[in-house]
């Protein structure tokens, strides 16, 4: 049996301030792990307020709403501005997104340039480029959204972005320092609990979840707090800077209480000095992480995304806070 902390079972108010929201109680948990990547070192337990987050990421069909609603237009649909990228080659300077192209055999897993690419007029409508479109997947996860993207959406819904330390405490469920969202297997019994790849990546997708790429939100089991998808399918914004660790407490006395990121002149990339592009934490892995590449389908795992880069496997969900302590 999978246990829970003590701590973290608190009264749940009476109704959800917007619909579509689970609550997820105040309280202290470990964050982090010192099992797997170096990013998400050190484990260490923090405390967080209570707050209201999405049951499922925000869809194609959300999204269409606040665009309709209020003409929003995406990072990914204006062309770049040559001033921000230094050498940058004239033809990318037209609207257009990261896409995940798969090649026919094995290649370099060094060189992520062997299955991404950037497709000309790829966005939030056409996630894999000019000629697809949202038919049939209206009820999939929202891609190609860059971070002032996601945070526009929250604003018009009266929401926020989950803090980095808030999402992975909404992810674990409440369970004790489980290597997944639902407990210790990857696939306990066989069954598939989140939208994650089967093969080899990047080549050999097999699919064994039913899903190449995107799934409908809802279709794997929710963890205990009600949530869906906090794993796998697409890869969620935070609104708390990346670093190569988890900062340092400011109070070693004590468990940090809604603690967050480095600042944001200390996320950009070392490997690329000429860009001055800062970077956000994005969490749950997505439908590309595959054990052979990418085990980042874990509540611990964590990655660097630059707030202007959208791409076909990252999207988002929104939080609000109540304040209570738990």
């Amino acid at each position: 049996m999978t246990l829970r902390d003590p701590d973290l079972v608190a009264a749940t108010p009476s109704a959800a301030p917007s619909p579509g929201m689970m609550f997820v109680p105040g309280g202290e948990f470990m964050m982090g792990s010192d099992r797997h990547y170096p990013e998400e070192k050190p484990a260490h337990r923090v405390r967080v307020y209570g707050f209201w987050i999405d049951a499922t990421p925000v869809t194609n069909r959300d999204f269409k709403r606040f665009v309709d609603a209020t003409g929003y237009v995406t990072f990914t649909e204006i062309p770049p501005d040559p001033k921000d990228y230094p050498g940058i080659l004239p033809d990318m300077l037209k609207p257009g997104s990261m896409v995940f192209t798969p090649p026919g055999h094995p290649v370099d897993l060094a060189n992520y340039a062997n299955w991404w690419a950037f497709i000309i007029g790829a966005d939030w409508r056409h996630p894999y480029g000019p000629d697809s479109s949202l038919d049939g997947i209206e009820d999939h996860p929202a891609v190609h959204i860059s971070y002032q993207d996601a945070e526009a959406y929250a604003a018009w819904a009266g929401k926020s972005l989950p803090t980095e330390s808030e999402w992975e405490r909404a992810a674990r469920g409440g369970l004790k320092e489980t290597e997944f969202a639902w407990g210790d297997e990857l696939a306990p019994d066989g069954r598939h609990m989140a939208n994650t790849w089967q093969g080899q990546f990047p080549w050999q997708n097999l699919a064994e979840d039913g899903y190449k790429r995107t799934s409908p939100v809802g279709t794997y089991p929710a963890n205990p707090y009600g949530l869906h998808d906090m794993i796998g399918n697409v890869w969620e914004w935070t609104t708390d800077w990346y670093s190569d660790k988890h900062a340092p407490s400011q109070k070693s006395c004590c468990v940090p209480a809604n603690p967050r990121g480095v600042s944001e002149a200390q996320s950009y990339d070392p490997r690329q000095p000429q860009f001055k592009i800062p970077r956000k934490v994005v969490k749950g892995g997505s439908h590309l992480c595959a054990p052979n590449y990418c085990r980042r389908y874990r509540p611990a795992a964590r990655h660097a995304q630059p707030i202007d880069t959208a791409m076909s496997h990252v999207g988002f969900r929104c939080i609000i806070r109540t304040g209570n302590a738990g």
